[in-house]
C-alpha cells in the first residue's frame, strides 16, 4: 500500500507583526518636538517662536503643542514682555537706582567717619545691593544675642537712614566664627547667629521706619566666613551681622 506524501502548506500571509512601529514613530516625533520646544525656550525670539509654532503645527497634523501648554505659554509670555521692554528705560532705571544707593552709601560712610567706626562698620555696593557689615563686638557680648545698650543708638540711626520711599527690602543675616558654643543658652553657632539677626531685625521694626514685610532675617552660623578662622583677626571678622539693602531695580 502506498502512501501519498502530503505537500507542505506555505502560508503566504505569515509575516512579522509591525503594528508597534506606528506608536513608536509617533513617540519619536513627539520627542523631537519636545527637544525643539526646549531649545526654543532658551532662544527667546518672537519671530523664531512664531515660525516654530507654524512648523510644529503643520508637522503634527494641526496639533498646536505650543498653544496647548498653558505653563509654557505663561513662561514664554513673561520672557517676551521682558525683551519687549525698552532697553534704554531699563538702563536709565538701573542707573537711577545705583545713583540713589551710592548717595545712601555716602551718607552711611559719613556717619561711620563721624562716629569713628571704620574698624567696626563697613559698606559695599554691588549687584546684590548695598551691604552694611557690622562687627559683632559693637553689638553683642561674646556668646550672647542680647544687644548692648550702647548699640541701640547705632541701630536706630541705621534704620532711619535706610528707610526710603518707595520702600526697599532689608535682609539681615548673622554670622559667627567656627569656635563651638561654650554656654547653655545656645546649642550651636547657627542658633546664636539666628538669634542675633532676629534681635537686630526686631529693633529695626520697633522704630516704625519699616513694615514687617520689608524685613527678613537669617542665621548662617560659621558657614559663610569672609576670612580664615585660623587667626584671631579672621575669627573676629567672621563674627558679624550683615544688613543688605535690596535695590528697587537691577543695578549693573
Amino acid at each position: 500500500m502506498s502512501h501519498k506524501r502530503r505537500p507542505r502548506r506555505h502560508d503566504s500571509n505569515t509575516h512579522v507583526d509591525e503594528t508597534w512601529l506606528l506608536p513608536y514613530a509617533d513617540m519619536l516625533t513627539l520627542l523631537v518636538a519636545l527637544f525643539i520646544v526646549l531649545f526654543a525656550m532658551g532662544q527667546i525670539d518672537q519671530a523664531k517662536y512664531d515660525q516654530l509654532k507654524i512648523v510644529l503645527s503643520e508637522t503634527l497634523g494641526g496639533q498646536g503643542i505650543l498653544d496647548n501648554q498653558n505653563a509654557l505659554d505663561e513662561v514664554d509670555e513673561q520672557a517676551r514682555n521682558t525683551l519687549e521692554s525698552d532697553p534704554s528705560e531699563l538702563s536709565e532705571a538701573s542707573k537711577l537706582e545705583r545713583s540713589e544707593l551710592e548717595q545712601l552709601q555716602a551718607r552711611l560712610n559719613g556717619y561711620i567717619e563721624e562716629k569713628q567706626l571704620a574698624d567696626r562698620l563697613q559698606t559695599e555696593l554691588g549687584a546684590s545691593g548695598l551691604l552694611i557689615t557690622i562687627n559683632d563686638g559693637i553689638l553683642f557680648a561674646s556668646g550672647s544675642a542680647e544687644l548692648k545698650s550702647d548699640s541701640i543708638e547705632l541701630i536706630e540711626q541705621l534704620s532711619a537712614m535706610l528707610a526710603s520711599d518707595p520702600p526697599r527690602y532689608i535682609q539681615i543675616s548673622g554670622h559667627t566664627d567656627n569656635v563651638p558654643m561654650g554656654n547653655n543658652e545656645f546649642d550651636s553657632n547657627w542658633e546664636l547667629s539666628s538669634a542675633r539677626a532676629y534681635n537686630v531685625m526686631k529693633l529695626f521694626f520697633e522704630y516704625d521706619h519699616f513694615e514687617p514685610a520689608q524685613l527678613s532675617f537669617a542665621g548662617y552660623g560659621e558657614y559663610h566666613p569672609i576670612a580664615s578662622n585660623e587667626t584671631a583677626e579672621g575669627r573676629q571678622a567672621n563674627r558679624r551681622v550683615e544688613v543688605l539693602v535690596l535695590p528697587l531695580e537691577p543695578i549693573e
